[in-house]
């Protein structure tokens, strides 16, 4: 099959400046899509590549707006964007990256990497810059098939180790992104990191393979709401600790406002989480740093079904080689009007001070064990493919180590029509890990940490 662009009918419909320098050029690639019957074909594709197009476009006046067409617009790089500039698209414009590009779709100019150091306060900056709309895909159109762009990368050549996005903005201050669709994308939807004063206000999330906002720290003094759609992972990530390969840079992640995040529907709900990731991050000479998370507000948060307070090493790396080098903080975390129409939960691991949660309805009809907050360390197996030799399995989590947690307040948890709040005791699951004496007969292996409640 031969899909090809009508160069004539775009330049009528899209008369951007650019392209009267002729700066939009036509490729050729293939393309695998799955029939109506869901069985893959290969089809040719001839269409026109607007990197360089829109990019002298955002140049010329530091502005761009991508109209709505037929056809979709592809790109083979990303669009960088300087301080000051604004990127537009009507709503059903689609921007695809072509296959094998293998990076983001839109970054900032100056972005540095602190995979090995603490952020550098004398770096330059880039701030207000502003994206609105649009419909973004990497074209990943299965859970194997990438077409090539299986990582977000910054650039193609030399690209700074962590970044991993569609939209990748790291070393920004005063950025908003708004209003954007991300269609069957490999990458995080919007990768953040070393951010100050920032606002994402609408994403939706189609079919997407990853998370959907992805904070690295340091960030601080931002807005993360209406996130909504099929993210197949996190809608919503606090990362001031985490896996080297998705992290561009470390450290504290604070006073943030997480709202009006809605899950998946029941049919294409795989994960659904919303993750906080403390941790203590040690660099390759041995010296470490405390990366925090504390005074988040998450509020008005519907269908998501466990919230991810807890420590993970790198299950990807090896958990020997990337781990954090303790239990992490958080302090001042505040949960309110959450709804759940399935079961769902709160899961803290990590060495806490002020946990309030409040105005919760568990529309749904408790299991006798069910508690919405749980405290202390989780243990879980990952025993790859089935017949893998047991000595080759992997925990998880880190159901060896201890953590505290103090001044919990917890307020109006609600079954369906109760006026009444549940007991405390049906609400909050105090942990303690045991080994599991029969393991690998029956997993997880359990461990020796335990959760400690000062009341």
């Amino acid at each position: 099959m031969r899909f090809t662009l009508p160069i004539l009918t775009v330049f009528l419909l899209a008369p951007l400046t650019a392209l009267q320098a002729g700066q939009v050029r036509t490729g050729t690639w293939t393309e695998t899509w799955p029939d109506k019957d869901g069985q893959l074909q290969t089809m040719e594709v001839v269409a026109e590549l607007w990197t360089e197009a829109f990019q002298a476009d955002l140049d010329a006046d530091g502005q761009l707006h991508i109209p709505a067409r037929e056809m979709p617009y592809y790109l083979d790089g990303p669009l960088v964007m300087k301080s000051g500039q604004k990127l537009t698209a009507d709503a059903k414009a689609e921007i695809r990256l072509k296959p094998g590009t293998n990076t983001c779709m839109v970054r900032n100019e100056n972005i540095f990497g602190f995979a090995d150091q603490p952020v550098c306060e004398d770096t330059q900056r880039d701030s207000n810059i502003t994206i609105e709309g649009g419909i973004w895909t990497t074209l990943a159109n299965g859970v194997k098939d990438n077409h090539g762009n299986q990582r977000g990368h910054s650039s193609k050549l030399k690209p700074v180790p962590g970044s991993h996005g569609v939209f990748l903005l790291h070393n920004v201050r005063k950025v908003s992104v708004r209003n954007v669709t991300v269609r069957q994308s490999r990458p995080f939807a919007i990768h953040l990191g070393n951010i100050r004063d920032f606002t994402v206000d609408g994403l939706t999330l189609d079919r997407h393979g990853r998370d959907g906002v992805h904070v690295d720290g340091p960030a601080s003094d931002g807005v993360i709401r209406n996130v909504s759609g099929d993210s197949h992972d996190d809608p919503v990530s606090l990362t001031a600790w985490d896996w080297r390969q998705y992290s561009a840079s470390f450290g504290p992640i604070h006073h943030l406002t997480i709202e009006h995040i809605t899950g998946a529907p029941e049919a294409t709900r795989i994960t659904d989480a919303i993750r906080l990731l403390p941790g203590v991050k040690r660099f390759s000479g041995g010296t470490t740093l405390d990366c925090p998370i504390h005074d988040i507000t998450l509020r008005h948060i519907t269908n998501i079904r466990d919230f991810k307070l807890y420590d993970q090493p790198n299950l990807e790396a090896g958990r020997a080689n990337d781990f954090s080098a303790g239990i992490g903080t958080l302090k001042n975390i505040v949960f309110e009007n959450l709804t759940f129409h399935r079961p769902g939960s709160i899961q803290v691991h990590a060495n806490t001070d002020d946990l309030t949660v409040r105005d919760v309805k568990l529309l749904f009809t408790p299991p006798a064990d069910y508690h919405l907050v749980e405290l202390g360390p989780k243990s879980a197996t990952y025993q790859g493919a089935p017949g893998t030799d047991p000595s080759r399995w992997t925990e998880i989590f880190s159901p060896d180590l201890d953590c505290t947690v103090r001044n919990v307040s917890i307020t109006g948890v609600r079954t369906r029509d109760s006026q009444a709040d549940l007991p405390i005791d049906k609400v909050v699951k105090v942990i303690e890990q045991k080994p599991n004496p029969d393991y690998p007969k029956t997993a997880p292996k359990g461990g020796t940490g335990k959760g400690m409640w000062i009341q």
